[in-house]
């Protein structure tokens, strides 16, 4: 399978991390919450977190405390259909392809809910085929864009198709919750809205650098679980964020990376590029100390982070774009994404020029 096309998008509006907290700090809802809450909505907000703004669809950004079930289901119902289709137009033009060539289309989300699926809206807006496979994918959290990727490689390599379109789009914006619970209030700060979408072929594109999917696994660490997931409260979802992600997160994903090495029957050092999961600045540290990564490994992953805050599953999909437009180095590249579950994932990409 080969990756020929990328696409990303997010909402016009961005706030800056500093500005957001400005905005908000004398309102009413915010003095109700215990003058520790305010504290750390303060410094992660106007701390060194490793985000300097995001995009979120709120405009303005007061509609942060509009958390009634509806406005929030709303919110997504509004955004999701739209950033989805014009993350997934931007990787049909980056293909050279038109909507008309997609054999199927998966989609993967974790922060809304709509059924039909995501699918429908978004076929109906490209103009995809009426006999397309579509197939909705849902609770996989970050880490979702390689579970959706193996999944078109599947149908991929049975033969039932030619062509995929692989999407994942986030509105986190739409499961923000604010309570005096530290992980709520620290998630409404960290995560943004946005999409990626790759189109996967069994060709290469000529002329051009080509993106292989050469191997990929997975773990589940089913004891962790409650170390990050989403819950309920009061009729909307709630982010169950645990202090602990950090630390869990590295471990994870070193133990995915070196047992994929040994299953491929590969060197570290044959490694050349990272297209690893934002997480956090706590969580990129995390992973530079547990495989040995210097600051320009993870250069793509931090600037992402900075630009855009954590966009959950379509984050890699906004890395790898990055990479590929930059100096990295032919060679095998790790991708690498985590979340919900405790689950973590990786696939080996073989990048060459043609």
């Amino acid at each position: 399978m080969f990756i020929v096309g990328l696409g990303t998008a997010t909402p016009p509006q961005r706030y800056a991390q500093r500005d957001s907290w400005e905005a908000v700090k004398n309102l009413p809802q915010i003095s109700q919450l215990k003058p520790r809450s305010q504290a750390i909505l303060k410094k992660v907000l106007c701390g060194n977190n490793g985000i300097d703004a995001r995009h979120l669809a709120l405009d303005p950004f007061e509609e942060i405390f509009d958390q009634t079930p509806d406005a929030l289901q709303a919110r997504f119902t509004k955004h999701a259909p739209a950033l989805a289709t014009a993350a997934a137009r931007r990787a049909l033009a980056d293909a050279s392809c038109a909507a008309h060539e997609m054999d199927a289309v998966i989609i993967s989300t974790c922060t809304g809910y709509l059924c039909p699926g995501l699918t429908s809206y978004v076929s109906e807006q490209l103009g995809l085929r009426p006999d397309i496979f579509t197939l909705d994918l849902v609770g996989q959290g970050c880490g979702a864009a390689l579970p959706n990727l193996r999944t078109a490689e599947s149908i991929l390599t049975a033969g039932r198709a030619k062509k995929v379109l692989s999407i994942c789009v986030e509105v986190c914006s739409a499961a923000f919750f604010l309570d005096d619970d530290a992980g709520v209030l620290i998630s409404a700060c960290l995560f943004a809205d946005g999409a990626g979408a790759a189109v996967l072929s069994h060709q290469p594109l000529p002329n051009r650098r080509r993106v292989e999917w050469k191997f990929a696994a997975s773990e589940l660490v089913t004891a962790e679980r409650d170390t990050l997931r989403f819950g309920h409260k009061n009729g909307m979802l709630r982010n169950i964020l645990l202090p602990q992600v950090p630390q869990v997160a590295s471990e994870i994903a070193a133990k995915l990376f070196f047992d994929s090495l040994a299953a491929a029957d590969l060197k570290r050092e044959q490694i050349t590029g990272w297209i690893l999961h934002t997480g956090g600045r706590d969580v990129i540290l995390a992973l530079r100390d547990k495989l040995d990564l210097s600051e320009a490994d993870v250069r793509h992953s931090s600037a992402v982070l900075r630009e855009f805050g954590n966009i959950s599953s379509p984050t890699v999909y906004f890395v790898l774009e990055r990479a590929l437009r930059d100096t990295v180095p032919d060679g095998l590249w790790w991708m690498s994404a985590f979340g919900a579950g405790f689950s973590c994932h990786g696939a080996i990409l073989e990048v060459s020029h043609a």
